[in-house]
């Protein structure tokens, strides 16, 4: 089988879910990082996600926040 009749073969969903679990295992393989940095990684995403945090803040955020801050 080719990598692209396994992609297809697998649809959207698991072929990003393969993507990620093979990209994540070579780059511990090659010792980039260790699986536990990863996971805590994967751990600390999650409980952005549930706190409501949707990524960095734009400059204009963080200023009126400094701003607002000052008053």
């Amino acid at each position: 089988m080719t990598f692209k009749e396994a992609i297809r073969l697998m649809g959207e969903d698991e072929s990003f879910r393969a993507t990620i679990y093979a990209m994540n295992t070579l780059l511990i393989k090659k010792g980039v990082y260790k699986s536990a940095e990863f996971e805590q990684l994967i751990c600390e995403y999650a409980i952005n996600q549930q706190r409501g945090f949707r990524g960095a803040k734009s400059k204009a955020e963080i200023s009126h926040e400094i701003a607002q801050a000052s008053l």
